[in-house]
């Protein structure tokens, strides 16, 4: 039996590379108010971005419950098309794309599923932004933001402008420098997925080795 996917269902059917990576030079978030010209400011800096790294903590609510999902990790990009998320807690989890194929190692149930990045983007609203295809202003709708959150950081809405089986929208918060440090995803029955960025490095070398994981003896190889 697939077994439940923490950042599969609730992580990377919604992630997309949205472009926490991003630092811009100017005079402030007053240089970029307007959604629609902050998006592509962001979109055009992350388009420089080859390689980037970075820690997160992840929390997921859903409807009707007050119980929180969490979780913590690191995140690799080497574009074009390579992208690791280790999930550290609250269980062992591996995530990587080497831009052919993407295995999801479980820790807990010693599996790993394997499927071709083709079949895994279309379930994968955000895939193609870490992959290096994707635009913001092409993909999204933007919008004002439903809510400001912190009153240092500057935030958008995106709507997918193809409907997305599991994607209502997304919010971003991005700081004075505009980098962006936080991430929400909303699902169509309103779960909310809340993605917290920090010690983002871009730029800096990263080894092609770091995009190549053997699972324990004793995994189970689920081919999709």
């Amino acid at each position: 039996m697939k077994p439940i996917c923490f950042f599969e269902k609730y992580l990377f059917s919604v992630l997309s590379g949205l472009v926490f990576l991003t630092v811009f030079p100017g005079s402030g978030l007053a240089a970029a108010s307007a959604p629609l010209e902050l998006a592509q400011k962001l979109q055009a800096r992350y388009e420089e971005t080859k390689t980037m790294t970075a820690d997160f903590k992840q929390s997921t609510s859903v409807p009707m419950t007050t119980r929180k999902r969490l979780g913590a990790g690191k995140l690799v990009i080497f574009k074009p098309g390579r992208i690791r998320w280790d999930y550290l807690t609250p269980d062992r989890q591996v995530l990587i794309s080497d831009g052919k194929k993407v295995s999801m190692y479980f820790a807990d149930s010693a599996q790993m599923m394997v499927q071709p990045v083709s079949q895994y983007i279309n379930s994968d609203v955000t895939y193609a932004f870490f992959a290096g295809t994707g635009n913001i202003v092409r993909d999204f709708r933007v919008l004002p933001p439903e809510r400001k959150g912190d009153a240092n950081l500057r935030a958008i809405k995106l709507v997918p402008k193809t409907e997305h089986p599991q994607v209502d929208y997304l919010h971003i918060w991005i700081d004075e420098n505009f980098m962006v440090r936080r991430l929400e995803i909303v699902d169509h029955f309103g779960s909310i997925t809340d993605l917290v960025f920090s010690n983002i490095t871009r730029n800096e070398p990263v080894s092609p080795e770091v995009f190549v994981f053997t699972p324990p003896l004793g995994t189970e190889i689920i081919q999709q």
